[in-house]
């Protein structure tokens, strides 16, 4: 465990070194500037995520304290409409009626709205983990291509030495190439997925809003009646 920490602590001091330098312009960095569009999508595509997720969130809420404020409303109504006056017993089973179209609408947007957005959003910390060990590996191979640079340069280097440090950016190369080849294939999928997904998911939210209006129309016609 000792050695395995000591080796990561070096990997990590060698990161930092080799960032700092192409930071301050003293080494070239390697650029990739559709992988970069992918991300700049990807970030775009998260924060609307969290946004819509929040705000769909508190509407629930919402939803669930109008719930509780049209009960007690219904509730006080019933109370206050004189047993001899015609129709309390109606008013009381509209003032059910419009309690249970507002329960069913917050569960309707909780568990079909809601839910496949948590399942949606919850794509993206994995996808930021892969992206983060890509440019980890990234650093790792500039840094070893760096090393293999210098070396070539000196008339006096060390072969052996030399041609370890060009396995090992070899190996690094690989390694990030392959990280860097999946993720250009799997952001802009993502990227693409959002459309059919917002579809989907705002369908829903809009039909079901469309059902409790028009359900709740006509509990407050019913009212009316009453009243009238």
């Amino acid at each position: 465990k000792t050695a395995n920490l000591a080796k990561l602590v070096t990997k990590q001091a060698g990161r930092a070194k080799e960032k700092l330098l192409q930071n301050l312009g003293k080494a070239d960095k390697t650029t990739d500037e559709i992988f970069e569009e992918h991300l700049l999508n990807f970030n775009q595509q998260q924060a609307n995520a969290t946004r819509l997720q929040k705000d769909i969130s508190n509407y629930i809420r919402c939803i669930k304290a109008m719930q509780a404020a049209s009960k007690n409303l219904s509730d006080t109504l019933s109370e206050v409409y004189e047993p001899q006056w015609t129709g309390q017993d109606l008013l009381t089973v509209q003032g059910q009626n419009s309690e249970m179209l507002w329960a069913d609408l917050a569960h309707k947007l909780s568990d079909q709205v809601l839910i496949p957005l948590n399942t949606y959003q919850g794509q993206f910390p994995e996808m930021r983990k892969k992206i983060e060990k890509r440019g980890r590996k990234l650093i790792d191979y500039d840094k070893e291509r760096h090393n293999v640079q210098t070396l070539q340069t000196n008339p006096n280097r060390n072969e052996a030495k030399y041609a370890r440090a060009r396995e090992q950016m070899e190996g690094a190369k690989r390694t990030y190439e392959i990280l860097n080849s999946e993720l250009h294939d799997e952001l802009p999928a993502l990227h693409d997925s959002r459309i059919l997904f917002l579809v989907t998911n705002m369908q829903t939210l809009f039909a079901a809003e469309e059902v409790f209006h028009s359900e709740t129309a006509k509990v407050y016609s019913e009212l009316e009646a009453i009243i009238d």
